[in-house]
This record gives structure tokens, sequence and C-alpha cells, in this order.
């Protein structure tokens, strides 16, 4: 059985600046989007560990922290970093396209 991904256009690249993470808001989905080293990633927005939102936390490097808990992800795996969270971030995969964010969904 062949399964097909659903590619969603989250925003495009311009909006969001070196360095940063912002919040999309999405076909349902409360996302972020960071770009990092020209590298852009999507993860969940709301924080795994209380009600805290990614877009509104500190970007050092690929580790965003919440601002609610100071809990921390690798925004590459979405693994914790630091507690008190402990249960992952969503991560999506980011398509590759010259102008757009986009995400696989399956």
């Amino acid at each position: 059985m062949t399964g097909s991904t659903e590619v969603l256009t989250v925003c495009r690249k311009d909006e969001v600046a070196e360095g940063s993470v912002i919040q999309v808001q999405k076909d349902g989905l409360d996302l972020a989007v960071y770009c990092v080293e020209s590298v852009f990633y999507v993860t969940d927005n709301l924080c795994t560990h209380g009600p805290g939102y990614m877009n509104e936390g500190y970007l050092d490097g690929h580790v965003i922290e919440c601002d609610f808990h100071n809990g921390a992800f690798d925004i590459r795996t979405g693994e914790v970093v630091s507690p008190p969270c402990m249960v992952p971030l969503k991560t999506y995969a980011v398509l590759d396209d010259a102008a757009e964010v986009k995400i696989a969904l399956s």
C-alpha cells in the first residue's frame, strides 16, 4: 500500500528573519517557523509542558527556550534539551523550495 504525502505551504521565506522564530496558524495548525543559518525549521508552537508558545520564547542557535517554565528543545529534532519539559516537541519535515517554507504532513 502506497500513501501520499500532503504538502502545506506555511509562509514565505522572506517573512522569517535570520535567527528568529514566528508563529503561523494554518489549516488548524499552530506552528513555529524558525530560520537559523539560512535553514528553515518548523515545529508545533505550543510547548509540550505548559501553555507557553515557542514564538514567544528565546532562540539561541538551534535551541528554543519556552518562556513559560524555561524548558528548551532542539528545533532540528524536537528533543528536550532542558527540563521541566519531558515530552519532545513535534517537528515537521521542511521541503526544498526557493521562496516558500513548505512542510510534509503525514
